[in-house]
């Protein structure tokens, strides 16, 4: 638990660097080349940072000591994975993603890395098997599969915010600029390039369902599985969707919650992606040019998800448990997400 909270604090600093354009190039390259050694300087800090997490890299201090406080093979892990993905963050800086490779190299760098991390980590503690740390190839398609799905989802927001990760090879066969995407009259041409996307990012669920099939411990199995499947529902929510291009598609907080309690074991996962594999071929046009593709994958998919007898459950805990705990848990965000809210409001009420 610690390890991983370090990991993730330490990324999140590092990462907070990247999101920072008052930083220059100049200045900015180095920092994120060197950021794993200042794990091992007691005294560094930034204070310069204008970022909403500027917290991490103003109280750098407490977050490193921790990370020397961690036994040495979660250190080397952290250590090594923080100077990898700070090398491949400064060399995307200074360009756009171009072809498919470069997507998937880029998405390795801020997502594939975190996926070999976590899953070095699980293994060095011995809650999973040495495998699970050693295939990296699977961890990498863990990772991904999510960043690939927010980078879809997001187009409208990363438009308005000056960011480009859709590649070019792929969105310009549909427009002259990526932007034009936005555009009413170009929906029918954004749409399709929208659909190519999504079949690339479903070549990655066999990886992941092999991955959690690897898994033993249940909290890691949990950690594990419940982004997947929210990232699978994501996915099939904008599938041929003229609305991503218009606003934010979201899944439901209640098949959120759904999914949250029903993706405990592989068989329930298996299920999952199951169904929304199904809902996405159900709503491929027949003139859409990645039809094909797109039915390939699925077939693939559905060969691997394809029910087995009985859904076993991994965990010792009653499944009611773990559905009234993980439902707790979504009302206790939702509660602090609404006082949160309405206080905000307070305050500006007062303001005003």
């Amino acid at each position: 638990r610690h390890a991983v909270c370090i990991f993730y604090l330490v990324l999140r600093a590092l990462d907070t660097i990247e999101d920072d354009m008052t930083i220059s190039l100049d200045v900015k390259v180095p920092m994120l080349h060197e950021f794993h050694s200042y794990l091992y300087q007691p005294e560094w800090k930034y204070m310069e940072s204008k970022e909403k997490d500027r917290q991490v890299l103003e109280d750098f201090p407490t977050i490193s000591m921790e990370f020397r406080n961690l036994s040495k093979v979660y250190q080397d892990v952290i250590s090594d994975i923080c100077h990898k993905m700070g090398v491949g963050m400064a060399e995307f800086l200074e360009k756009k993603v171009d072809s498919q490779h470069e997507w998937d190299k880029y998405c390795h760098y801020v997502a594939g890395l975190v996926g070999i991390g976590l899953s070095r980590l699980f293994s060095a503690s011995e809650l999973e098997d040495p495998i699970v740390g050693q295939d990296t190839e699977l961890a990498n398609s863990m990772g991904l599969f999510l960043q690939k799905t927010n980078i879809i989802r997001d187009y409208l927001e990363d438009q308005l915010e000056g960011r480009e990760f859709w590649p070019r090879e792929v969105w310009s066969r549909y427009a002259k600029k990526l932007s034009d995407l936005a555009k009413p009259e170009n929906i029918d041409m954004a749409v399709q390039c929208l659909n190519e996307l999504i079949t690339n990012a479903l070549h990655h669920v066999p990886d992941v369902l092999t991955y959690l099939s690897r898994l033993k411990n249940q909290s890691v199995f949990n950690f594990c599985a419940i982004p997947q499947v929210m990232a699978i529902a994501t996915l099939s929510a904008c599938y041929n969707n003229k609305q991503v291009f218009r606003g934010v598609v979201k899944i439901r907080k209640g098949q959120a919650v759904t999914l949250m309690m029903d993706a405990t074991n592989i068989q329930a996962v298996k299920a999952i992606m199951y169904q929304y594999v199904e809902e996405i071929y159900q709503k491929i046009p027949s003139t859409d040019p990645s039809c094909n593709k797109t039915q390939q994958i699925i077939a693939s998919i559905r060969a691997m998800s394809l029910p087995s007898g009985p859904v076993v459950s991994r965990h010792h805990y009653s499944p009611i448990y773990l559905s009234c705990a993980m439902l707790l848990a979504a009302l206790s965000w939702q509660y602090l997400s609404t006082i949160s809210k309405a206080t905000e409001e307070y305050v500006q009420a007062g303001e005003n």
